[in-house]
């Protein structure tokens, strides 16, 4: 039996501050409530349901436009990422989220693992891929990965 609650930010994948959810009791009991990111949907929250809305459409705006500068910044830019491969060229482990956020880190870009979109969870091949992060409010901007082999291919 779901139950409406009031998000008061947002919550990935559920919704944005202000907005009314029907969550399960023990998702809202576990997570929602103990975190406060959410209250039930009573008369008193719903009239806090208006103001919550406007501070988001604000924050979204700021948000926005962070995002766009930021993805200008980052459009076409090329990263490249050395890693161990076997005699045939083939990759010890893969590279994933983690591994391209520190190699923004070491371009001066703060970002999270979530931003990053990988068509699977992890690559696992050498060669130039061309990847998108996934900024606030939806923006997105495109990337160049280049994965590498750190030492020589025997018979390449």
């Amino acid at each position: 039996m779901r139950q409406q609650y009031l998000l008061l930010e947002d919550v990935e994948d559920v919704g944005r501050s202000g907005e009314i959810i029907n969550a399960k009791p023990g998702f809202a009991r576990n997570y929602l409530i103990p975190q406060q990111k959410a209250v039930p949907a009573t008369a008193h929250a719903l009239r806090m349901q208006a103001r919550l809305q406007e501070e988001r459409s604000k924050k979204a705006a700021v948000d926005k436009k962070d995002a766009e500068e930021l993805a200008k910044k980052l459009e076409g830019m090329t990263l490249e990422i050395a890693v161990k491969v076997d005699p045939e060229g083939h990759m010890y482990g893969s590279v994933g989220p983690v591994e391209i956020v520190h190699l923004f880190e070491k371009e001066g870009v703060k970002l999270d693992k979530k931003n990053v979109v990988i068509p699977s969870k992890h690559i696992k091949e050498l060669g130039v891929h061309q990847l998108t992060l996934k900024l606030k409010e939806g923006v997105a901007c495109g990337y160049t990965l280049n994965i590498v082999s750190d030492a020589p291919i025997q018979g390449a």
